[in-house]
């Protein structure tokens, strides 16, 4: 990220997830402040999308609402099991703070992210009227000054409390061992913890056309300040994922996403297959 500014990705994953409450009917993960957050009316969201009209770009709002979908109901399964902290590292626009159900006593809320994209996030949120719900911490985290470890810690995070991190569309920015570093201290959480990450799949994994539409990426993302830095291969990262400590991973391939939320639908809406979603419990 360019020092002092908001990220222009997180920008564009809160104009997808609004579009998906547009575009795609019905929307695999509902959302109703989605459109809200971003500022924009109907009308001013569907322009700002159009110009970045690409055949690419159905398979990324799938993707970002599938990975949504996935982590609330992991949320909701781990609630009634004992989670007690939820942690959103780089939340950017996310609306869950706003739509919070559980009461202060049953979950605290934590948001990380960098501190000018979380101050932007404040902003807009004063802006559009929207206010968190329940227990709920910010956590602006420079991890050119702190781990993710420290920064949530000093925002009042319990490591003896059982938690679900979710870590969406981050871990591709990070290096490798930082992502890794961060997987470390999720796994030293209490027994019934996880996380719920996305990651890059290796290019080396991809045919042809696959991979030129990844480097086509790639760059767009470099020229906007923040580049790709982490890829990853399945076997091999659920492999580090146990040794690490995590009892249960499971890889989400594009397949299983797409039998999963999918399956029968009219328009077609598809996951692409240069992601995967992993869910790793302790």
């Amino acid at each position: 990220m360019r020092p002092n500014e908001a990220s222009g990705t997180a920008q564009r994953v809160a104009l997808r997830r609004a579009a998906h409450q547009l575009l795609d009917k019905p929307p695999v993960f509902d959302d109703p402040l989605a459109v809200r957050i971003v500022g924009l009316d109907p009308a001013s969201l569907r322009a700002a999308l159009g110009q970045e009209a690409m055949p690419l770009a159905p398979h990324m709002r799938a993707f970002m609402a599938a990975r949504s979908r996935y982590v609330e109901d992991a949320l909701a399964r781990g609630v009634r099991q004992g989670v007690r902290q939820y942690v959103i590292l780089g939340a950017g626009l996310d609306t869950f703070a706003c739509r919070n159900p559980y009461p202060a006593e049953t979950l605290h809320v934590f948001e990380a992210d960098h501190p000018a994209t979380q101050a932007w996030k404040l902003a807009r949120l004063d802006e559009v009227e929207l206010a968190p719900q329940g227990r709920v911490t910010f956590a602006p985290i420079d991890l050119e000054q702190h781990t993710f470890g420290e920064g949530l810690r000093t925002a009042g995070y319990d490591a003896a409390q059982c938690t679900l991190f979710s870590w969406l569309g981050v871990t591709q920015y990070l290096s490798v061992d930082t992502v890794m570093e961060t997987l470390r201290f999720m796994a030293a959480a209490p027994p019934g913890s996880g996380v719920v990450f996305d990651y890059a799949l290796s290019p080396d994994l991809l045919n042809p056309e696959e991979r030129r539409v990844f480097e086509a990426i790639a760059r767009r993302v470099a020229a906007a300040g923040e580049p790709w830095r982490a890829n990853f291969e399945p076997v091999s990262l659920m492999n580090d994922l146990r040794a690490m400590g995590f009892a249960r991973v499971e890889d989400l391939s594009p397949k299983t996403l797409n039998d999963m939320y999918f399956g029968n639908r009219e328009d077609g809406l598809r996951v692409g297959r240069l992601a995967h979603l992993m869910h790793a419990e302790v």
